[in-house]
């Protein structure tokens, strides 16, 4: 790891104090986002701007990395996915749209109207859990009927139009609809969350977003093998410790990525 920073730092002229901050920041912001489902952007797209990277710029380096925590988190939770591929396949078929619908718009859109909306929304979304103590603690298979199918892909292809338009905590609306809708336990949702958005809803989003401008390949490396790892360790850690250890994780996640947009888009009012 310390050779591959190196060998980066020489190639592209990047100081190497930036260099390991970059990474440690995605390797630390991508373990948390693998324990709780989802809010990456917390600390990597922040971390990014002040960077001095273009926010375009970086919100497409950022989901280029989040579909290395996606492939991190899979790749150690792979199992837990054979039994919901048909669920996997609605979230794909009906969210891509979406995410390539946000990506397309964002040049065209006030996102701080975006950012008040998801940050009130996740803070709620954080009581909400805090509060409800058995939440996604156990896992069911809940039959769906024809109005909570359509009410699901509604909110799915909804949650994908704010993928492909807003960095931050898309990944944790997927997980807890997949919770309430399914009845699936924490570890359980979480798996395909990585799965479906991390990956492809990322990739797909992060394609359209690097034709507004170029994507600057220094950061991004570092970004990729922070997120990597990151992904890695921390879906080990959470199949280690268990719902608990996630459940609380993902509430404080929540509430954190609710009040940084929240704080963001009043500034942005100002």
């Amino acid at each position: 790891m310390l050779f591959l920073l190196t060998t980066l730092v020489n190639s592209f002229d990047f100081s190497l104090h930036k260099s390991i901050s970059i990474f440690l920041i995605s390797f630390f912001s991508n373990t948390f986002s693998a324990v709780s489902g989802g809010g990456a952007g917390l600390l990597q797209l922040p971390a990014l701007i002040l960077s001095g990277v273009p926010y375009y710029q970086a919100l497409a380096s950022h989901k280029f990395a989040t579909v290395a925590l996606g492939l991190g988190g899979s790749f150690r939770n792979y199992k837990s996915l054979k039994n919901d591929i048909y669920i996997a396949w609605q979230i794909l078929i009906f969210g891509l749209p979406g995410v390539i619908i946000g990506a397309s718009i964002v040049e065209f859109i006030s996102e701080q109207y975006l950012y008040l909306f998801l940050g009130i929304f996740s803070i709620l979304l954080s009581f909400y859990s805090f509060f409800k103590s058995d939440l996604g603690l156990s896992s069911g298979n809940n039959e769906l009927n024809l109005i909570h199918k359509i009410r699901f892909l509604i909110l799915i292809f909804l949650i994908g139009i704010l993928n492909g338009s807003i960095s931050s905590g898309t990944g944790l609306l997927v997980t807890i609809l997949l919770i309430r809708t399914f009845e699936m336990d924490f570890l359980r949702a979480i798996s395909l969350t990585f799965f479906t958005v991390g990956i492809f809803w990322n990739f797909t989003g992060a394609i359209f977003l690097s034709k507004i401008g170029s994507v600057p390949p220094n950061i991004l490396l570092l970004l990729i093998v922070g997120s990597f790892t990151g992904g890695y360790f921390g879906a080990h850690l959470s199949r280690l410790k268990g719902n608990t250890l996630i459940k609380n994780t993902f509430t404080i996640v929540c509430f954190f990525v609710g009040m940084s947009l929240f704080i963001k888009s009043i500034i942005s009012f100002l």
